[in-house]
């Protein structure tokens, strides 16, 4: 299958002493390989912060 579920979290939350946000996504493992990146939004931090792709 080459969808898989992956899990992103906020990159700047941790820098400021708030918590995370983390979020659900899906990717096409055969097309990126490379780390998913998104910009959603953090309601600890209330804006939208980049979220990287963090391990299983």
């Amino acid at each position: 299958m080459p969808r898989e579920i992956v899990i992103i979290e906020c990159t700047e939350a941790r820098k400021e002493g708030k918590s995370p946000s983390r979020y659900m996504t899906t990717r096409n493992f055969k097309k990126q390989a490379e780390k998913v990146e998104k910009m959603k939004y953090n309601p600890s931090l209330k804006r939208r912060t980049l979220h990287r792709e963090i391990k299983k």
